[in-house]
């Protein structure tokens, strides 16, 4: 008899238990119907499903990118647009046969003539100008990679320009289609010369980067 009582109070904890588990599963499992209802569907909580936080858009990121970017100082941007000045003098010969045919575009050139003459009076200018540029700012640790990319994009535009004269040089065209193809060429470098020359030095006097057409990628990997 003292066995029963025993009974009893061994069985009461499962007996509560599977109570708590049935009272559990009855306040999160909807109802049957409701599950295979057409219509009807149980309501879902935030505490089920938690959202996750919306990911950030890529306006957001280029805004944060650029409000966290630097201005660029100002004697950063004065060196980096007379850097373009050195292809930019080096390359003005390319354009007699073209100011020769265009009398009126000389005049935009006419600011720059007392520079280009005092250039070329200077014996080795061109010479001591570019190894100053590469010793005195593409190799310099203290100036900022702004610089030194402009620095060395500039000299690369400077190198490519003496390929033209080298191949001059060497087939020395005379009359005919030879020569047409030399001014045809020449035309073409003279424009293309002073495209880059305005295009990097707007965009170094602003604080932006220019990337010149088959000259960044060049001056990249220098650096």
């Amino acid at each position: 008899m003292a066995s029963i009582p025993l009974l009893r109070l061994s069985l009461l904890p499962s007996t509560t238990t599977t109570t708590t588990l049935n009272h559990r599963r009855k306040t999160l499992t909807p109802p049957l119907s409701l599950l295979f209802h057409p219509l009807k569907s149980p309501p879902i909580t935030k505490t089920q499903f938690p959202i996750s936080p919306k990911p950030k858009t890529l306006k957001t990121q280029k805004l944060i990118s650029m409000s966290s970017s630097s201005t660029v100082p100002a004697t950063e941007r004065l060196i980096s647009s007379i850097s373009y000045f050195l292809p930019f003098l080096n390359g003005l010969h390319y354009g007699r046969f073209l100011l020769a045919q265009f009398p009126p575009l000389s005049l935009f050139f006419e600011p720059f003539l007392p520079f280009f003459s005092l250039y070329k009076s200077i014996p080795y200018a061109s010479f001591v100008s570019f190894f100053a540029i590469y010793l005195g700012v593409v190799r310099n640790p203290s100036f900022s990679h702004y610089v030194r990319f402009n620095a060395m994009q500039a000299l690369v535009l400077d190198v490519l320009l003496v390929l033209p004269l080298l191949l001059q040089k060497i087939f020395t065209p005379g009359k005919g289609l030879g020569f047409k193809i030399m001014v045809m060429c020449h035309n073409f470098l003279f424009v293309f010369v002073v495209s880059c020359f305005v295009y990097g030095v707007v965009c170094s006097l602003l604080g932006k980067t220019p990337y010149l057409p088959f000259v960044a990628d060049a001056a990249g990997r220098q650096l």
